[in-house]
C-alpha cells in the first residue's frame, strides 16, 4: 500500500484558521476549491484530513463545517 502524500501543515493551518475565525462556514469541495485555488484532488485530501482528525465534519447536504467539540463547544 502506497504511501497518501501529507499536506503542507502551513495549508492545514490557513484552512483551520478560516473556519475558526467564520465558525458558520459552510463549503461544498467545489466552493472549497475556488476559495483555496486548489485542484479536486487536493482539496478532497485536505477535507478529509480535517474531518478524520474531526476538526471538520460533513453536513447532510454535503458540504463541511467546523465540528463543534473540535473547539469545545
Amino acid at each position: 500500500m502506497a504511501a497518501r502524500p501529507s499536506l503542507p501543515e502551513s495549508i492545514l493551518r490557513r484552512v483551520r484558521a478560516e473556519f475558526l475565525e467564520m465558525p458558520g462556514l459552510k463549503l461544498t469541495v467545489s466552493q472549497a476549491q475556488r476559495l483555496w485555488g486548489m485542484d479536486r484532488q487536493t482539496c478532497a485530501m485536505l477535507i478529509d484530513e480535517l474531518t478524520t482528525s474531526r476538526f471538520l465534519r460533513w453536513t447532510k447536504d454535503g458540504a463541511v463545517v467546523l465540528n463543534a467539540s473540535a473547539v469545545g463547544g
